[in-house]
């Protein structure tokens, strides 16, 4: 699944426990008629994704949707949902792409040379 939408907030990274386990949270708005705001968090090694990233910049979040079960001390059984980011694209103009930049078309000499026989080679 994926979330498109504005940066909103961007926390910092934090570790839990004693073994170390790292999160980071992201909230981002959506651009629709009722605009949400959605809080994603990174863990581990994926909360380094958002080091390039500002408040404010058009992303691509790819999500995962996650779901536990809680039984509490009074024996009450609760469910808890959570919106996991595994990826994360920019988009705005000159980003978010792993293409090189197409170079404008007066980047090119025009072809000069070319033999009138030359132009029909194609083997089908």
């Amino acid at each position: 699944m994926e979330v498109q939408g504005k940066i909103k907030m961007i926390d910092e990274t934090k570790t839990y426990g004693s073994n170390g386990f790292r999160k980071r949270e992201v909230v981002v708005t959506t651009e629709e008629q009722y605009p949400q705001h959605l809080m994603i968090e990174f863990v581990q090694d994926k909360t380094d994704l958002l080091n390039n990233f500002q408040v404010g910049q058009q992303v691509k979040i790819s999500i995962n949707l996650r779901g536990r079960e809680w039984v509490n001390p009074q024996g009450e059984t609760k469910y808890f949902n959570s919106i996991q980011g595994w990826r994360i694209e920019n988009l705005e103009a000159g980003g978010g792409s792993n293409m090189p930049p197409v170079p404008p078309a007066d980047a090119f000499e025009p072809v000069n040379d070319l033999n009138e026989d030359d132009h029909d080679d194609l083997p089908f």
